[in-house]
C-alpha cells in the first residue's frame, strides 16, 4: 500500500495544483483533436499492476499504431507495431506472447484517427477533481475491454486505466512528457527484439 501511495502521490500533487476555474470538463472533440495531434511522445511512467504491484519505466509512443514500454531494472518489454502487440517476459527467452493490437483498448489512443464522437465509443465523460475523465471502448469489439483516460487542462493526457477482457485493471501514470521526439525505426521492431534475445 505504501508503494501505491508513493506512485500516485506526484499525480495527486499535480491535480491539486490545477486551478479551480478549470473544472469544466474538456469537450470530446477537443480531446480527439489533441490525441490526433500527438505524433511522437516519450515519458517516464509508473504502472500499477492488477495484483497491486508497482512497475516503472519509459514509454515511447509513435502514432499511429506504435508503442514501446521499457521497464526499469527488468528485461520485461511490451512492443506494438504493424497491428500486433508483443509482450516479452522478463525471465523467458521463449519468445514473446503476440496478439492483435485491436484486442487491447490501448489501440484507441494509437488509432490513425481518434474520433471519440463515434457512436458507442465513449461510455463515460465526466469532471473529477479538476480533471476530465473519458471512458472509451471499441464499439465494434467491446468484449476486449475499455480504457479510462484522465486529462488535465489545458488538454494533457496524464494517466489511463486499461480494463482487459477479464476485468483486470492496469493503471499507467505519466510523468513529464517530451513531444515531437525522433525515434529509430528499430525502437518498435518486434522481430529485431526477438532476434536480439535469441
Amino acid at each position: 500500500m505504501k508503494k501505491l501511495a508513493l506512485a500516485v502521490a506526484p499525480v495527486i500533487a499535480l491535480l491539486a495544483t490545477a486551478p479551480a476555474a478549470l473544472a469544466e470538463k474538456i469537450p470530446l472533440n477537443t480531446i480527439s483533436n489533441y490525441l490526433n495531434g500527438l505524433s511522437t511522445l516519450q515519458s517516464e511512467f509508473t504502472q500499477v499492476n492488477p495484483d497491486g504491484t508497482i512497475s516503472a519505466g519509459t514509454v515511447y509512443i509513435q502514432r499511429p499504431g506504435r508503442v514501446r514500454f521499457e521497464y526499469k531494472n527488468s528485461r520485461q518489454l511490451m512492443l506494438a507495431s504493424g497491428g500486433q502487440v508483443a509482450v516479452f517476459d522478463a525471465k523467458s527467452n521463449q519468445g514473446p506472447q503476440i496478439y492483435p493490437l485491436g484486442q487491447t483498448p490501448l489501440s484507441i489512443i494509437l488509432d490513425q484517427n481518434v474520433n471519440l464522437a463515434r457512436k458507442g465509443m465513449v461510455t463515460g465523460h465526466s469532471e473529477r477533481k479538476n480533471t476530465t475523465v473519458v471512458k472509451a471502448q471499441d464499439p465494434a469489439r467491446p468484449q476486449y475491454g475499455s480504457i479510462e483516460m484522465v486529462f488535465t487542462s489545458p488538454t494533457e493526457l496524464r494517466q489511463w486505466v486499461v480494463t482487459d477482457d477479464t476485468g483486470k485493471k492496469t493503471t499507467v501514470i505519466l510523468g513529464e512528457m517530451k513531444k515531437g521526439v525522433r525515434f529509430k525505426p528499430s525502437t518498435f521492431a518486434i522481430q529485431n527484439e526477438i532476434n536480439r534475445r535469441k
